[in-house]
């Protein structure tokens, strides 16, 4: 029997990645990748962030976008930049992606494997 630490690790594990294109007039503009927020993660992204949920989520997507090199495609010195000169709505559009990211995946697949 597949212990479940080990299937939580391989279904929903830090080895996926998943991507998002930006697209302005159906062009991709670029295409962002990540692999799955971890907790350790979240709390680092909350230290570097303000109570403001729009902070912590532009923080989030600094930290975690990269590009199809496995690269960061922004950098911290980016977040004032991004705030102030930058559509909210396609920011929110790449936030919203990794943060729904794996929602599709069934919790149910993961049980299925977990009673094998």
């Amino acid at each position: 029997m597949t212990r479940a630490v080990d299937l939580l690790r391989n279904k929903f594990g830090v080895s996926q990645l998943y991507k998002h294109d930006v697209k302005q007039d159906d062009e991709i503009i670029f295409t962002v990748y990540w692999h799955p927020l971890t907790i350790a993660e979240r709390e680092a992204i909350q230290k570097k962030s303000s109570d403001d949920v729009n902070d912590y989520a532009l923080q989030m997507m600094i930290e975690k976008a990269l590009d199809e090199d496995g690269k960061r495609i922004f950098q911290d010195g980016d977040k004032a930049s991004l705030r102030r000169e930058v559509e909210v709505s396609v920011l929110e559009e790449i936030q919203l992606a990794m943060i729904n990211a794996g929602a599709d995946k069934g919790v149910s697949e993961a049980k299925a494997d977990l009673k094998s």
